[in-house]
């Protein structure tokens, strides 16, 4: 963990007083997998792309391989044949389970027509989340209701509370558990930040569960 922080400084000095926020964050997402858990994300706008970008680094492989382990390669080829197993086996990798409450594109209407517009991330939480998972809510002035609204039921759901968002931090800053705070006020300049910072936090979750 140690190696990644001290390259993302060594590339972004501006994020070194993010450090140990971005430690606390990493620990907390290998805790939540170590015991069986799922990371939810959410933002709205550009977030929710950062949203969809963190789910896709955690549900397949990013920098490192991620074989399947040989008795599910053997499984594979008992259930689906020689020539399908052996294809699925080669080519699939271990995934991280993490969903983007902001891709149900069903769901977040009927959501928003029926009970309201700022409910989808939080409904969804409430039916999908259990204590030990963790929510990454983005937002870069913190403010953004939805996103408030599903860390207050993520709290409900005893789950553990990343919040990626600006200087200020808003109310993301005091309903996260691991604030991380990057230092700038622009929406377009947090959402730099944001970037390395969450490319960071996968590689060392991933490092942790793939190195070997």
């Amino acid at each position: 963990m140690q190696e990644v922080i001290t390259k993302l400084i060594g590339r972004y000095p501006g994020l070194a007083d993010c450090s140990e926020s971005i430690c606390q964050a990493i620990n907390a997402i290998i805790c939540c997998y170590e015991n069986g858990g799922t990371v939810y994300c959410c933002g709205n706008g550009g977030s929710a792309a950062d949203a969809e970008h963190i789910v896709g680094e955690l549900m397949k492989g990013f920098l490192l391989s991620r074989p399947l382990p040989e008795s599910d390669v053997e499984s594979l080829l008992d259930i689906a044949g020689e020539e399908d197993g052996a294809y699925l086996a080669k080519h699939l990798q271990c995934g991280l389970p993490a969903l983007s409450l902001m891709a149900q594109q069903a769901l977040t209407t009927a959501v928003g027509n029926d009970l309201g517009g700022d409910l989808a991330p939080a409904q969804q939480l409430y039916g999908l989340g259990k204590a030990g998972d963790v929510l990454v809510g983005i937002s870069t002035s913190g403010n953004a209701r939805n996103i408030a609204l599903a860390c207050k039921v993520a709290r409900l759901k005893k789950m553990k509370i990343i919040g990626l968002t600006g200087k200020k931090g808003g109310l993301l800053g005091k309903l996260a558990d691991v604030p991380i705070h990057v230092p700038e006020d622009e929406t377009y300049k947090i959402q730099e930040y944001h970037l390395p910072v969450y490319h960071a936090i996968c590689i060392a979750v991933e490092k942790h569960f793939f190195k070997k």
